[in-house]
């Protein structure tokens, strides 16, 4: 199946409408199946395939996400840039709902995730001090700025287990480390998707503040989704335009990832 797209789109509801001669594929990785089957179109020419990070039913909660088979199914269809949008928390009340931001740190709190596809066969060690493609990331900052929702250029993303939010002292830890968003999905995602070779750009919408950094009740799920729903076309319109932006061929270290390191498994 390799060679079906180069791009692939691991996001949530409302992606689905923008590839141009969309269609359903259904990809088997020795991981187990993807979240759901993969839908593979065109934008601006390129091959994009999207992937419904929870599942089209939403099926899955963040700690259920088949990290592992997703990620493998997008590099079996031929995909190396790797985009995900996703809905975050602010740890600074600078960042309101609706910031745009394109983190370049990632901080792991998660505590039960299958994180690695070396597990047997003699260590991996990937390189993973700046866990985000710094093209992917150059051409997402400066296709926002033309897009006229210039986006924060920087920002570290810490990644919880949930599916529950943060309690308010847990926020205000996190932000006393200088951390900025909080998120449930970007990891295993950024280091598997290092582990494969792939570039991966996280596009951060800010949908909320987080518990212990405003006074107020807290987060809820329903807040996160009005303001993802309010924002979502605006994104989906950027997401298009980063894909077009995207470089056909790659120069950044992504694809040099695993030179060197002996493999116990074949990648697809």
């Amino acid at each position: 199946m390799a060679g079906q797209a180069t791009i692939g789109v691991i996001g949530g509801s409302g992606f689905y409408e923008f590839l141009d001669d969309a269609r359903e594929i259904a990809v088997q990785t020795p991981f187990g199946p993807p979240s759901d089957q993969l839908t593979v179109g065109t934008v601006a020419g390129r091959g994009v395939a999207f992937l419904p990070r929870h599942g089209k039913d939403h099926r899955f909660p963040p700690h259920r996400i088949p990290y592992q088979a997703n990620l493998w199914a997008l590099r079996s269809l031929g995909v190396r840039q790797v985009l995900a949008p996703s809905a975050v928390g602010s740890l600074t009340p600078a960042l309101g709902p609706g910031t745009l931001v394109i983190p370049d740190q990632l901080v792991d709190r998660t505590t039960s995730r299958a994180q690695t596809y070396y597990s047997e066969g003699g260590a991996v060690h990937v390189q993973f001090a700046d866990p985000y493609c710094p093209a992917g990331r150059s051409v997402a900052a400066a296709t926002g700025d033309v897009f006229g929702w210039p986006p924060v250029r920087s920002g570290t993303l810490v990644v919880i287990e949930g599916p529950r939010f943060s309690t308010r002292a847990e926020s205000r830890w996190y932000a006393a480390q200088g951390w900025t968003l909080v998120g449930m999905t970007g990891h295993p995602e950024a280091v598997l998707a290092r582990e494969l070779a792939l570039c991966y750009t996280p596009l951060c919408l800010v949908t909320d503040t987080d518990a212990g950094i405003e006074e107020g009740e807290g987060v809820t799920h329903a807040e996160v989704l009005e303001v993802f729903a309010q924002n979502v076309t605006r994104l989906r319109g950027l997401l298009m335009m980063v894909i077009a932006n995207l470089p056909v061929d790659r120069a950044c270290p992504c694809p040099a990832a695993l030179d060197g390191l002996k493999l116990p498994i074949e990648l697809p």
